[in-house]
């Protein structure tokens, strides 16, 4: 189901749940490799109960699995559980870097959601972690030679505090470097979003030129008319007409001059002579749409006398949606439904699309937004969204008594 504000309400599987079922798996994954690291490292083992080791691993490495959810507390209790761990000694000596592989990964995650300052701070923690514990655990363990006895790799705690602060500090600078991305990205819709708003409004302030200059044309032409036959009637209608005839006049010169301010110098002028479309040309645009392919199925009930503002809002937001149709959906059949009574107008598009919708909808997202700035413009509702049933649908709700009225 569509919200009559037009939001779609959150399916239950989608890109949350895959993302933590993705870091349920990791958490797991890198829970393992640190109690492995601990009962099988290339130094000395840890020599503790097994238990603790499990108890460990899980403690450093399970808390990922919602770390998109807590960023910030996540990192801290994995670095200090990593802290503690390594101050213990409960780590695999020669690949302590496996232990704070859990905090590198959850201190991305909180670089890609805090600010700097508390970015920073975050990577301060997390590298004052193994470099105050990393010495603690050579200097109480007694390793303080290259080739220690047993040892797999020579072992300097200088190689594993640098391995891990490159790690930690690599994982924080990828994690800024995507939230950079996503900052751009999202100021780069926003100005899309707000180039769309503006273009929409230059196209209707062009339309309501048409609309508003051609009444007003009209009206000062019968004013004129009227003012000069009118020499028999009283001296209250003559005064009356003249001042039609001025306001007329000085309002369609006004209106023409502030609105002829928005039209850009490559428009063709020639375009201006031509009648608005409505509801009338809906036909025609069906008839195009079915010889390209498409099975539209249109009906008009009480359309034949929308106010000319409202018909061609009408026309403009189901020719979009049919583009859309024909763009986006990958649809065999549409259906329009044009509907007038009680002083509004609903305009109902369904497809039967099978087209991808994350991407494909998204790229239709200008359309929309011109769509809802004419709905908005007459204080109407604009829904949209997939059906139940498949396909997508547009729903608009426009009331034209009010605006009427207003012209």
């Amino acid at each position: 189901m569509v919200s009559r504000q037009g939001r779609v309400p959150p399916r239950p599987l989608g890109s949350d749940v895959r993302a933590t079922v993705v870091d349920g798996a990791v958490a797991v994954v890198l829970a393992y490799l640190a109690v492995d690291a601990m009962l099988d490292p290339p130094g000395p083992a840890f020599t503790g109960p097994v238990w603790v080791a499990w108890l460990t691993g899980a403690a450093v490495g399970l808390p990922l699995a919602v770390r998109r959810r807590w960023p910030l507390p996540v990192l801290g209790w994995v670095a200090v559980a990593a802290a503690t761990a390594t101050a213990l000694g409960v780590v695999g000596i020669g690949v302590i870097p496996v232990t704070y592989a859990p905090v590198a990964l959850a201190l991305y995650t909180a670089a890609t959601v805090a600010g700097p300052v508390v970015a920073t701070v975050a990577l301060a923690g997390s590298l004052a972690a193994p470099a105050a514990t990393i010495p603690w655990l050579y200097r109480t363990a007694g390793i303080g030679t290259a080739d220690a006895y047993g040892s797999e790799v020579p072992l300097w705690w200088q190689v594993e505090l640098g391995v891990t602060a490159v790690v930690v500090t690599t994982a924080w600078a990828t994690g800024r470097l995507v939230r950079w991305r996503r900052t751009v990205q999202a100021d780069l819709a926003r100005q899309l979003a707000r180039d769309a708003v503006a273009n929409e409004r230059l196209r209707i302030a062009r339309e309501l030129h048409d609309i508003v200059g051609h009444s007003m044309s009209l009206i000062a032409v019968r004013a004129t008319v009227a003012n000069h036959i009118a020499e028999q009637r009283p001296a209250e209608t003559r005064a009356a007409l003249v001042t039609i005839e001025r306001t007329s006049r000085a309002a369609l010169t006004e209106i023409r001059r502030l609105l002829d301010v928005l039209r850009a110098d490559s428009d063709d002028s020639g375009a201006d002579l031509g009648p608005s479309p409505g509801t009338a040309d809906l036909s025609e645009l069906a008839d195009r749409l079915r010889s390209a392919g498409l099975r539209v199925e249109l009906r008009l009930d009480g359309a034949d006398d929308l106010p000319q503002a409202v018909d061609l809002t009408v026309f403009r937001i189901v020719q979009e949606s049919l583009t859309n149709v024909m763009k986006h959906a990958n649809a065999d059949h549409c259906q329009v439904t044009v509907r007038a009574r009680d002083g509004g107008v609903r305009i109902q598009v369904l497809d039967d699309g099978r087209g991808p919708r994350p991407a494909g909808r998204r790229s239709a997202g200008q359309g929309l937004i011109g769509m809802r700035e004419r709905v908005t413009m007459y204080g109407g509702t604009l829904a949209t969204g997939p059906r139940p049933e498949g396909g997508f649908q547009v729903v608009a709700d426009i009331p034209y008594v009010a605006a009427e009225e207003t012209v």
